[in-house]
């Protein structure tokens, strides 16, 4: 399945389109999958994606001269400083993304369909796009 993210108004997308496992198919889940599923499980591998490249990147991080001078003044020398991966809480950002659908910040699209309701049943394939639409509000409405 293929994400994208796009913008009321722009011709390019927010970001590059990224693919995610499809779900397994019906017969094999317990419940139905509803777009609040889908959403819920989006929000999720995108935070463990995200910890994950927090994580690759203190490997790799190279501090300058004057970082090295400033954690020697304070005692400690920590490339991972710039933020705390631990701290993020996937519980809290799909509760984030739900409140942003339910207000109407962004529009959920499957295969050229709009779906609004996120207790709605959904069907994948393993062709489908899911396309997050985030409308932008006009000045002074």
């Amino acid at each position: 399945m293929t994400i994208e993210t796009r913008a009321v108004g722009r011709r390019r997308p927010l970001l590059p389109s990224w693919q995610l496992p499809t779900p397994p198919e019906p017969a094999a889940r317990e419940e139905p999958l509803t777009l609040r599923a889908l959403i819920t499980r989006i929000v999720h591998e995108e935070v463990a994606a995200f910890r994950q490249r927090q994580a690759d990147r203190r490997f790799v991080r190279v501090l300058s001269e004057h970082q090295l001078s400033e954690g020697a003044l304070a005692g400690r020398i920590d490339p991972a400083a710039h933020g705390n991966v631990d701290k993020i809480d996937a519980g809290a950002a799909v509760a984030t993304a739900l409140v942003g659908f339910e207000d109407g910040l962004y529009l959920v699209v499957i295969d050229g369909t709009e779906h609004r309701d996120l207790d709605e049943q959904v069907v994948l394939g393993p062709d489908t796009v899911v396309t997050f639409l985030r409308l932008v509000m006009l000045s002074g409405a």
